[in-house]
Protein backbone atom coordinates (compact mmCIF):
# COMPACT_ATOMS: atom_id res chain seq x y z
CA UNK A 1 0.00 0.00 0.00
CA UNK A 2 1.28 3.54 -1.19
CA UNK A 3 0.60 6.11 1.34
CA UNK A 4 -0.22 9.46 -0.49
CA UNK A 5 -0.91 12.99 1.19
CA UNK A 6 -3.74 12.21 4.10
CA UNK A 7 -6.89 13.45 2.37
CA UNK A 8 -8.99 16.76 3.12
CA UNK A 9 -11.96 16.62 4.82
CA UNK A 10 -14.98 19.09 3.75
CA UNK A 11 -16.73 17.88 6.69
CA UNK A 12 -17.08 15.82 10.06
CA UNK A 13 -18.76 13.54 8.15
CA UNK A 14 -16.47 12.83 5.25
CA UNK A 15 -13.73 12.25 7.70
CA UNK A 16 -15.78 9.27 9.96
CA UNK A 17 -16.70 7.83 6.70
CA UNK A 18 -13.14 7.95 5.68
CA UNK A 19 -12.20 6.32 8.85
CA UNK A 20 -14.63 3.08 8.73
CA UNK A 21 -17.62 5.02 10.38
CA UNK A 22 -16.07 5.15 13.58
CA UNK A 23 -18.18 6.82 16.43
CA UNK A 24 -16.79 10.30 16.64
CA UNK A 25 -16.11 9.90 20.16
CA UNK A 26 -13.05 8.19 19.40
CA UNK A 27 -11.22 10.48 17.21
CA UNK A 28 -9.49 13.15 18.58
CA UNK A 29 -9.16 16.20 16.95
CA UNK A 30 -5.94 17.38 18.35
CA UNK A 31 -3.46 17.24 16.42
CA UNK A 32 -6.00 18.50 13.82
CA UNK A 33 -7.13 15.70 11.65
CA UNK A 34 -4.57 15.04 9.16
CA UNK A 35 -1.39 16.04 10.41
CA UNK A 36 -1.18 13.95 13.81
CA UNK A 37 2.18 11.75 13.69
CA UNK A 38 3.45 8.51 15.46
CA UNK A 39 4.87 10.92 17.87
CA UNK A 40 1.36 12.15 19.05
CA UNK A 41 0.55 8.19 19.01
CA UNK A 42 3.62 7.59 21.73
CA UNK A 43 3.15 11.18 23.53
CA UNK A 44 -0.27 10.31 24.56
CA UNK A 45 -0.13 6.70 25.15
CA UNK A 46 3.05 7.97 27.86
CA UNK A 47 0.85 10.68 29.32
CA UNK A 48 -2.50 9.37 29.11
CA UNK A 49 -2.24 6.18 29.19
CA UNK A 50 -4.77 6.43 26.36
CA UNK A 51 -4.47 3.97 22.90
CA UNK A 52 -5.01 5.74 19.96
CA UNK A 53 -4.06 4.21 15.71
CA UNK A 54 -2.63 6.47 13.58
CA UNK A 55 -5.13 6.62 10.49
CA UNK A 56 -4.65 8.74 7.49
CA UNK A 57 -2.79 11.68 9.70
CA UNK A 58 -5.75 10.98 12.71
CA UNK A 59 -5.97 9.72 16.18
CA UNK A 60 -8.70 7.11 16.16
CA UNK A 61 -8.64 5.38 19.49
CA UNK A 62 -8.68 2.16 19.87
CA UNK A 63 -12.25 0.09 21.13
CA UNK A 64 -11.45 -1.55 24.26
CA UNK A 65 -13.00 -2.60 27.51
CA UNK A 66 -12.99 -4.59 30.35
CA UNK A 67 -14.77 -7.60 29.05
CA UNK A 68 -13.03 -7.64 25.70
CA UNK A 69 -9.77 -7.59 27.70
CA UNK A 70 -10.39 -10.48 29.44
CA UNK A 71 -10.99 -12.55 26.48
CA UNK A 72 -7.96 -10.88 24.81
CA UNK A 73 -5.62 -11.29 27.79
CA UNK A 74 -7.35 -15.28 28.10
CA UNK A 75 -5.82 -15.97 24.84
CA UNK A 76 -2.63 -14.48 25.08
CA UNK A 77 -1.94 -16.97 27.67
CA UNK A 78 -3.06 -20.05 25.98
CA UNK A 79 -1.01 -18.69 22.48
CA UNK A 80 2.05 -17.97 24.90
CA UNK A 81 2.24 -21.09 26.56
CA UNK A 82 2.10 -22.76 22.99
CA UNK A 83 4.46 -20.40 21.69
CA UNK A 84 7.00 -20.17 23.89
CA UNK A 85 7.49 -23.86 24.40
CA UNK A 86 8.28 -24.46 21.14
CA UNK A 87 10.46 -20.77 20.87
CA UNK A 88 8.35 -19.45 17.87
CA UNK A 89 8.40 -16.02 17.44
CA UNK A 90 6.78 -13.13 19.99
CA UNK A 91 3.32 -12.53 21.15
CA UNK A 92 1.90 -9.27 22.30
CA UNK A 93 -1.00 -7.87 23.94
CA UNK A 94 -3.28 -4.94 23.39
CA UNK A 95 -1.18 -2.60 23.14
CA UNK A 96 1.72 -3.84 21.01
CA UNK A 97 1.60 -0.80 18.24
CA UNK A 98 2.65 -1.83 14.93
CA UNK A 99 3.76 0.38 12.09
CA UNK A 100 1.87 -1.95 9.03
CA UNK A 101 2.61 0.99 6.31
CA UNK A 102 3.87 4.31 6.65
CA UNK A 103 1.82 7.04 8.31
CA UNK A 104 -0.62 3.64 9.40
CA UNK A 105 0.13 2.69 13.20
CA UNK A 106 -2.82 -0.19 14.34
CA UNK A 107 -2.47 -2.18 17.71
CA UNK A 108 -4.48 -5.51 17.27
CA UNK A 109 -5.65 -6.73 20.58
CA UNK A 110 -3.55 -9.86 20.36
CA UNK A 111 -0.85 -10.89 18.13
CA UNK A 112 1.91 -13.41 16.77
CA UNK A 113 4.99 -11.95 15.07
CA UNK A 114 7.58 -15.40 14.25
CA UNK A 115 11.20 -14.76 14.72
CA UNK A 116 11.51 -14.60 10.45
CA UNK A 117 9.43 -11.02 10.67
CA UNK A 118 10.71 -10.02 14.14
CA UNK A 119 12.35 -6.62 14.35
CA UNK A 120 16.13 -6.41 14.48
CA UNK A 121 17.69 -5.73 17.94
CA UNK A 122 19.14 -2.30 16.86
CA UNK A 123 15.54 -0.88 16.93
CA UNK A 124 15.10 2.10 19.18
CA UNK A 125 13.52 0.74 22.01
CA UNK A 126 9.80 2.59 22.78
CA UNK A 127 9.46 3.07 19.44
CA UNK A 128 7.26 1.95 16.87
CA UNK A 129 8.32 -0.96 14.76
CA UNK A 130 8.00 -1.96 11.07
CA UNK A 131 5.95 -5.32 11.53
CA UNK A 132 3.54 -7.54 10.05
CA UNK A 133 2.57 -10.34 12.05
CA UNK A 134 1.61 -13.60 11.02
CA UNK A 135 -1.03 -13.71 13.28
CA UNK A 136 -3.37 -10.99 14.29
CA UNK A 137 -6.52 -10.74 16.30
CA UNK A 138 -9.23 -8.36 16.84
CA UNK A 139 -11.79 -8.89 19.87
CA UNK A 140 -14.74 -6.62 18.94
CA UNK A 141 -16.09 -4.02 20.74
CA UNK A 142 -19.60 -2.16 21.12
CA UNK A 143 -17.67 0.95 19.18
CA UNK A 144 -16.60 -1.17 16.20
CA UNK A 145 -18.56 -0.47 13.49
CA UNK A 146 -18.70 -3.02 10.28
CA UNK A 147 -16.90 -0.82 7.70
CA UNK A 148 -13.57 0.08 10.44
CA UNK A 149 -13.06 -4.00 10.60
CA UNK A 150 -13.60 -4.40 6.86
CA UNK A 151 -10.62 -1.43 6.37
CA UNK A 152 -8.55 -3.32 8.94
CA UNK A 153 -8.84 -6.71 7.18
CA UNK A 154 -7.87 -4.72 3.60
CA UNK A 155 -5.01 -3.46 5.62
CA UNK A 156 -3.63 -6.83 7.66
CA UNK A 157 -3.49 -8.61 4.53
CA UNK A 158 -2.53 -6.21 1.79
CA UNK A 159 0.39 -5.77 4.48
CA UNK A 160 1.24 -9.54 4.75
CA UNK A 161 -0.83 -11.18 7.85
CA UNK A 162 -1.43 -14.35 6.96
CA UNK A 163 -3.97 -15.47 9.55
CA UNK A 164 -6.75 -12.66 11.23
CA UNK A 165 -9.15 -14.03 14.30
CA UNK A 166 -12.08 -11.93 14.65
CA UNK A 167 -13.71 -12.42 18.04
CA UNK A 168 -17.09 -11.33 18.81
CA UNK A 169 -18.13 -12.07 22.38
CA UNK A 170 -21.74 -10.89 21.87
CA UNK A 171 -22.44 -13.35 19.18
CA UNK A 172 -19.85 -16.04 20.59
CA UNK A 173 -18.44 -16.76 17.55
CA UNK A 174 -14.77 -16.10 15.81
CA UNK A 175 -14.59 -15.41 11.99
CA UNK A 176 -11.09 -17.22 10.68
CA UNK A 177 -9.64 -14.87 8.35
CA UNK A 178 -6.78 -17.38 5.93
CA UNK A 179 -7.38 -14.18 3.02
CA UNK A 180 -9.63 -11.41 2.58
CA UNK A 181 -12.78 -13.57 1.14
CA UNK A 182 -11.12 -17.07 2.56
CA UNK A 183 -13.24 -16.80 5.77
CA UNK A 184 -14.88 -19.78 8.20
CA UNK A 185 -17.52 -18.47 11.24
CA UNK A 186 -16.93 -20.83 14.13
CA UNK A 187 -19.15 -21.10 17.51
CA UNK A 188 -18.48 -22.43 21.01
CA UNK A 189 -18.95 -26.17 19.47
CA UNK A 190 -16.07 -25.90 18.01
CA UNK A 191 -12.21 -25.93 18.40
CA UNK A 192 -9.86 -23.11 17.34
CA UNK A 193 -6.48 -24.27 15.41
CA UNK A 194 -3.39 -22.39 14.24
CA UNK A 195 -3.43 -23.49 10.74
CA UNK A 196 -0.42 -23.17 8.90
CA UNK A 197 0.57 -20.21 11.08
CA UNK A 198 0.97 -22.30 14.44
CA UNK A 199 0.09 -25.80 13.50
CA UNK A 200 -0.67 -27.79 16.55
CA UNK A 201 -2.13 -25.07 18.32
CA UNK A 202 -5.72 -26.11 19.41
CA UNK A 203 -8.32 -23.93 21.71
CA UNK A 204 -11.87 -25.05 22.81
CA UNK A 205 -13.62 -21.79 21.51
CA UNK A 206 -16.20 -23.08 24.81
CA UNK A 207 -13.55 -23.36 27.28
CA UNK A 208 -11.99 -19.52 26.21
CA UNK A 209 -15.37 -18.21 26.62
CA UNK A 210 -16.56 -19.85 29.82
CA UNK A 211 -13.41 -18.72 31.05
CA UNK A 212 -13.62 -14.96 29.86
CA UNK A 213 -17.07 -14.86 31.08
CA UNK A 214 -16.99 -16.25 34.78
CA UNK A 215 -18.31 -14.55 37.36
CA UNK A 216 -17.00 -16.09 40.34
CA UNK A 217 -15.00 -19.42 41.34
CA UNK A 218 -15.46 -22.74 39.77
CA UNK A 219 -17.11 -25.37 41.67
CA UNK A 220 -14.00 -28.00 40.68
Amino acid sequence: MSVATPPRYETVADLLKQLGDVPAARVRLTPAPGTATERDVIRIHDREGRLFELVDGVLVEKGMGYDESRFAMLLVMYLGNFIVERDLGAFLGPDGMMRLFPGLVRIPDVAFVSWARSPGPDRKRGAIPDVVPDLVVEVLSKSNTRREMERKLDEYFEAGVRLVWYVDPKARTVRVYTGRRDVRTLTTADELDGGDVLPGFRLAIAEWFAKAEQTGPSNR
